[in-house]
């Protein structure tokens, strides 16, 4: 699994971002900041998908300032920090929800600045990074699932990181339930439970 560890978290897998074909592409950027647009960078992606996680290694690993969340904030107060940043010389991420349409900034100086900004998007993780993701939260849970469990899950699962947190959570509630280790049988139930579709036997 290709993660970067961050000190976040109770678990032992806690707090680490997984590194993928949905995410690659951000983090090489990471590593270009002196050729962003104005030195400003905006992360979209959907929930929970690691913007935060990757914002704060920005941040705790000295490439510049963060604003998570930054389409959730005062857009008066977002400019001055963006003004900040360009007077301190101090490269700066802001992260934002993905919308179809974009993220709708209303106060026109802010609106033109960020739209000269470097555009960074987390996408849909492939089989390979969705497995890691499995993985992660897995280890996160202290819940034990082999390589067998990777294979038959990751095809299966609903493509989106929320979507591998949200199958492992429910492995994991239906495995305490049943009092039982998640083997097979539980596998089929959590994935027929948040798909509605029933999933076939492993032969």
């Amino acid at each position: 699994m290709s993660q970067i560890a961050l000190p976040l978290g109770n678990g032992p897998g806690a707090g680490r971002v997984v590194i993928g074909n949905a995410n690659s592409a951000v983090v090489e950027a990471f590593g270009a900041v002196a050729g962003w647009p104005f030195r400003t960078a905006v992360l979209l992606g959907p929930p929970r998908s690691g913007k935060s996680l990757l914002a704060r290694w920005f941040v705790e690993n000295g490439l510049g300032e963060a604003v998570d969340d930054a389409d959730q904030i005062d857009e008066t107060e977002l400019f001055h920090r963006w003004n900040r940043a360009q007077e301190s010389n101090t490269p700066l991420l802001l992260t934002a929800l993905w919308h179809e349409n974009g993220w709708a900034v209303a106060l026109p100086d802010l609106a033109s600045r960020l739209g000269s900004a470097l555009r960074l998007e987390i996408g849909a993780p492939d089989d390979a990074m969705l497995a890691d993701l499995i993985a992660a939260h897995a280890e996160a849970r202290a819940l034990v699932l082999g390589e067998e469990a990777l294979r038959y899950l990751a095809p299966r699962a609903t493509r989106s990181h929320i979507g591998a947190e949200r199958l492992v959570a429910t492995i994991d509630r239906l495995s305490l339930e049943r009092k039982v280790a998640p083997g097979p049988g539980i596998w089929r139930e959590a994935l027929s439970e948040l798909s509605g579709v029933s999933q076939p036997r492993l032969l």
